[in-house]
């Protein structure tokens, strides 16, 4: 323009000027013409599209990239496993798994409830891209391997292998957890364990209906809820009735939430005539004939759409007692347990690859004159994430360390078992109530962006819910905490020989043990949520003390439970070491 005006201004004698030929210069042919930017080169078909300023894709990336996980993984007893990890996180951030994840909730489970003839048959068709992943996941010890592993901390490489697959969806991982879960409880009958549980711990994923004993593995799945009752089980109205073979009964009824129906076998609550108990149904019968499990509907779910979630009719369906009649919900428990643990497991990793997927892009992304990752609002934002996850991650590792230590016995004293139930319910309670504001916080990062679809940051969001709500909501958890309290004194002194190991490190931490002994006296169940959430942040708190950077802990106990934090993520406090906190959270570019 500059250029442009500069010529207009020229005196008219000079723009009149006479070539050298004689003759006056002829308009627009002879004559010097302005300079025009547009009109340099010819247009470019579709220059109006040029990608500028946005990150490129993530993947592949390496899932297992992440300092908590692999310090916790060898503190808990599993430094054994490490190679298997990041081979495994390795190939969870490869692109070909990442579109697996992406197709398999893209397109959902079908139900077929009959054949082309008219035949009942029950099954849910899934995309191959769901058998990819469970293939894999089985393979790798995701399921029920654990059991069958010998070596001590073998549920907490189970517990790190998923803090890295989780990274691909989060659906497969239902069936995956329920397996794992079973067989601990399956052990209460044991001709029946000796059975199915060789099969259980297999690391074979084959699938499709046949009968249990002639498949190389097995998947396990479970029907507890009903419509009228959810997790007050206690109310159920299925029935079971016994048949003339020992152990064996026919049930009838409706289940409400039975995820995985394409699962070889289920432990189902039913009321038998000594009360609530416990019971394995397969879907197929060792003769060969589908036992009556009739999918009445799949679940229109919020979020973990991948996974089929079923209503399932029992009709004379044939069972097997497992434990005790009357025993049902003392015989389930432990797969209650193994699956809370799962909970939790699934939060961290959720939260960690939002945060990981946070990080590419305000890496790659300009605004206001810098890179995103260089403002210090958004560096706030990041490192109150890092922080909050790496607090889940480490709780997540230090629960598996107790189940391990407490399932093989490596516990004379009982102190593992009991901080197991009572730090397993805390964890569950907490851990993932964080996650939904958590994974808005790491769509937030990336805009509107993150707001699309095909981001993935949709998806991990729809899904965060679930995880406060299966195996039992808020109230049910925090509930449960105080039923352990009360019941068994034992939690509560396992608990607090916890945090003691980290007493006199920091003054935050101290004086917050201090209220929660204060507030365990007063203890009531308007006010389980709130102690509960001391509960959390406290036990957080004195493994961070204990185990993280100085500049992790510090930041954590000072906002967390010294109070100089805002409401929202990215309030940390000037003093924060922000760049100490992301150095070691966010993964090499």
């Amino acid at each position: 323009m500059a250029s442009t005006l500069a010529h207009d201004q020229q005196a008219p004698q000079e723009r009149q000027a006479p070539q050298q030929d004689g003759h006056a210069p002829q308009e627009g042919r002879d004559r010097p013409r302005p300079e025009r930017p547009w009109e340099q080169e010819p247009p470019r078909p579709y220059a109006t599209h040029d990608v500028i300023n946005q990150p490129p894709p993530l993947a592949p990336y390496d899932a297992s990239e992440d300092a908590a996980l692999l310090e916790g993984l060898r503190r808990e007893g599993a430094g054994w496993a490490e190679d298997d990890v990041r081979r495994l996180g390795l190939r969870a951030g490869s692109a070909q798994a990442q579109e697996w994840g992406e197709l398999a909730n893209r397109h959902e489970p079908e139900l077929r409830t009959h054949d082309r003839y008219g035949n009942r048959v029950d099954e849910v068709d899934f995309h191959p891209s769901w058998h990819h992943l469970m293939r894999v996941a089985v393979a790798e010890g995701l399921a029920g391997a654990a059991w069958a592993d010998d070596r001590p901390g073998a549920h907490v490489a189970r517990t790190a292998g998923g803090l890295v697959w989780g990274h691909t969806e989060a659906g497969h991982g239902c069936p995956t957890s329920m397996t794992y879960a079973a067989v601990p409880a399956l052990r209460r009958q044991p001709e029946l364990a000796a059975v199915y549980e060789p099969l259980l711990t297999s690391r074979v994923y084959e699938p499709g209906l046949r009968v249990p004993a002639e498949k190389p593995g097995l998947l396990a799945g479970m029907g507890m809820t009903e419509k009228q009752g959810g997790s007050d089980v206690r109310t159920n109205t299925t029935t079971a009735a016994p048949t003339a073979e020992s152990g064996v009964y026919t049930l009838r009824g409706h289940k409400w939430f039975t995820s995985a129906p394409m699962c070889d076998v289920f432990l189902v609550l039913a009321q038998a005539p000594g009360g609530l108990s416990c019971f394995l149904v397969p879907r197929v019968l060792p003769d060969g004939s589908r036992n009556t499990f009739r999918i009445q509907r799949l679940k229109d779910k919020l979020g973990n759409r991948s996974n089929a979630s079923s209503e399932p009719e029992f009709d004379g369906t044939v069972a097997w007692l497992v434990g005790p009649e009357g025993q049902g919900v003392k015989t389930i428990i432990e797969m209650v347990n193994c699956t809370r643990l799962d909970c939790v497991m699934s939060s961290a990793t959720l939260m960690r690859k939002t945060l990981v997927e946070a990080g590419h892009h305000v890496r790659h992304r300009r605004a206001f004159g810098a890179a995103l990752v260089d403002q210090p609002l958004m560096r706030n934002v990041l490192a109150d994430l890092a922080l909050e996850s790496e607090a889940a991650t480490t709780l997540t590792l230090r629960l598996a360390g107790a189940a391990d230590r407490a399932v093989r016995g490596d516990d004379d004293a009982g102190t593992e078992a009991a901080f197991r139930r009572i730090a397993t319910a805390v964890g569950k309670y907490w851990v993932t109530k964080r996650g939904p504001a958590f994974t808005a916080e790491a769509l937030e990062c990336l805009g509107g962006n993150g707001y699309v679809e095909e981001s993935g940051m949709p998806r991990h969001y729809r899904e965060a819910p679930l995880l406060s709500i299966w195996e039992g909501s808020g109230n049910v958890n925090a509930l449960d905490v105080l039923r352990a309290l009360s019941r068994d004194p034992g939690t509560a002194e396992a608990l607090f020989a916890e945090l003691a190991l980290a007493q006199g490190a920091d003054a935050r931490l101290d004086a917050a043990v201090t209220r929660l002994k204060g507030c365990l006296a007063e203890g009531s169940p308007a006010g389980a949520r709130r102690l509960v959430e001391l509960m959390a942040l406290t036990l957080q708190g004195s493994l961070l003390v204990r185990h993280a950077p100085s500049a992790v802990a510090d930041a954590f106990c000072g906002t967390r439970l010294g109070g100089d934090w805002g409401h929202a993520f990215g309030t940390l406090p000037a003093a924060a070491d922000v760049d100490a906190i992301l150095e070691r959270a966010l993964p090499t570019a």
